[in-house]
């Protein structure tokens, strides 16, 4: 992979600002700016769902945590939870039972109460297969929340849940969007039209969406905390990055989120604009088919290991927006973290080695599925371009098929079996079980509704994903994710290649603006400083 020289990136990137001003003056993005008490952000899609027990889009949570509440959320700057709609609460010894105080005066955006009977409404919707309001779903993510048992109303602001078995990530889950409470009666009235007529608790209240033009939130007057300080939010849906950055150039959004690589790095040093970048819990990864063909051996995945020029895909294709990474628990989970794991280095001569010794002197072939886009995938084309290259180095030819994110999605989702030898994969997670009970366990196979596309199993991994579920102990939970990645490393059924440094370019006279470790946008604080 050739290396830019400095008068090079500045050159390329002064021609990329270039045109994106030429596109705005051709199209006339921006004409009417945004009025000095409205902030507009300018979105890579459409939300699919307002209802947060419904949808699993990051595209979609970042509304929903300004107008949505849950018992819990993350602290500022962590992913540890903190009280929100619960003030407080208890774990018993055994850690099957959690209750949790409610917080007094709290109101939906309706004007309906917000109480025990409502938390118990919102779990028991997620879970009962049996509740009168079942039909409002599917409801993708209810198994983040599938260890409680029972939900018992002890007063109006006092709700106590029954585990089948200690779980430890219920926490962390419940701060989820998925645990977001959702105003029962406005359920019962609205059915399944409630994802597209929100009505939470937050700092802004629910106005109108607009199909393909925006979704408007305004300040929630009678909200029970510090009360947000902009009058109006209005999330705009700009697929095309062009588009997005010519608008953020020409004055017609505020602010613009998941720019490409090389448009984050022409505004870092741009007038009249400012940055943000933070990395949060989110991998990159190449799930390898371990069910037929080359890859279920592993010194063939090794060779791929070895083959792949990590360093330079991370400073050249992605400009410095990602940071290395490596095994299945991001370095944001600071506490379960092996920072001990190393990488497979970058030796094309050893790669080469292990090819020859698997039987493979002469080289072989792979299909590569990559998505053509999707949130959190990284300029995919790009580094699959640059991933081939470094393949082709060492006798693999690497045949790329590429989709539209939901076909890919649906492809992937079904199993590499019959379909490819590896895909381009990235994940956002909120706790370190997440990703690996989802799509490293043996029982999470396509045919049995999971994630595991590549079909690795190992009952000893398992084992360890198993015990740390259900561990209390922090420090004893910690060292079981230890042990999890260093088993990972030794089986090698993904190639880990980064986490994505999350980014959000606005113009420089907004203040209040923050990036979190969940990836979560909230907003109540930020404001026009002109």
């Amino acid at each position: 992979m050739r290396h830019l020289s400095p008068p090079e990136t500045r050159s390329r990137l002064a021609l990329i600002i270039a045109l994106l001003a030429g596109f705005c003056g051709l199209h006339g993005c921006g004409r009417a700016l945004p009025p000095p008490d409205t902030l507009v952000i300018a979105q890579v899609a459409e939300p699919r769902s307002l209802d947060p027990q419904v949808t699993t889009a990051l595209n979609d949570f970042r509304i929903l945590v300004n107008c949505y509440e849950g018992l819990v959320r993350y602290r500022p700057g962590t992913l540890e939870p903190a009280p929100a709609l619960a003030e407080s609460w208890e774990i018993s010894a055994d850690g099957r039972t959690y209750r949790f105080r409610l917080r007094s005066g709290v109101r939906f955006h309706d004007g309906t109460p917000f109480d025990a009977e409502a938390v118990r409404f919102n779990l028991e919707r997620l879970l009962d297969p049996e509740h009168p309001e079942r039909d409002t779903g599917p409801f993708p993510l209810a198994f983040f929340l599938e260890a409680i048992e029972r939900v018992e109303v002890i007063d109006a602001l006092t709700v106590q849940l029954h585990l089948r078995e200690p779980f430890a990530p219920l926490l962390s889950n419940l701060a989820y969007p998925t645990g977001l409470m959702v105003s029962p009666t406005a359920v019962r009235r609205r059915g399944a039209g409630i994802g597209r007529h929100p009505v939470g608790t937050g700092p802004f209240r629910f106005v109108d969406w607009r199909p393909g033009e925006r979704v408007q939130l305004a300040r929630n007057a009678d909200y029970h905390g510090t009360p947000a300080r902009l009058e109006r939010l209005i999330f705009r849906p700009i697929d095309d990055p062009m588009t997005r950055v010519a608008e953020l150039l020409a004055g017609g959004v505020d602010l613009a989120l998941e720019l490409s690589p090389d448009n984050v790095a022409a505004f870092r040093d741009r007038p009249g604009f400012q940055v943000l970048e933070a990395a949060g819990p989110h991998l990159w990864f190449l799930i390898l088919n371990l069910r037929d063909g080359p890859l279920a051996e592993r010194q063939v995945r090794q060779a791929l290991a070895h083959a792949i020029d990590r360093p330079t895909l991370l400073r050249e294709v992605l400009r410095d927006t990602a940071e290395p990474a490596v095994g299945p628990v991001p370095r944001a989970f600071g506490w379960a973290h092996d920072p001990t794991l190393a990488a497979a280095t970058y030796d094309p001569a050893r790669a080469r080695g292990l090819l020859a010794a698997a039987g493979h002197a002469h080289g072989l072939e792979l299909d590569f599925l990559v998505p053509r886009g999707g949130a959190g995938m990284l300029a995919p084309l790009t580094m699959a371009s640059a991933i081939q290259g470094d393949l082709a180095r060492v006798g693999i030819q690497a045949r790329i098929q590429s989709f539209e994110w939901n076909a890919y999605l649906a492809q992937v989702n079904a199993g590499l079996a019959g379909r490819g030898d590896l895909a381009a994969m990235a994940w956002m997670t909120n706790d370190p079980d997440t990703l690996p009970a989802l799509a490293l366990r043996c029982d999470a196979l396509p045919e049995q509704g999971g994630f595991n596309s590549g079909y690795y199993c190992n009952p000893a991994l398992d084992a360890l994903i198993d015990a740390a579920r259900r561990e209390t102990d922090r420090t004893r939970r910690a060292a079981l994710y230890r042990s999890l990645a260093r088993q990972f490393q030794q089986d090698l059924p993904w190639i880990v290649i980064g986490s994505w440094r999350q980014n959000l370019v606005a113009r420089a006279d907004i203040g209040g603006l923050v990036l979190e470790p969940s990836f979560f946008l909230r907003l109540d604080q930020a404001a026009k400083e002109r």
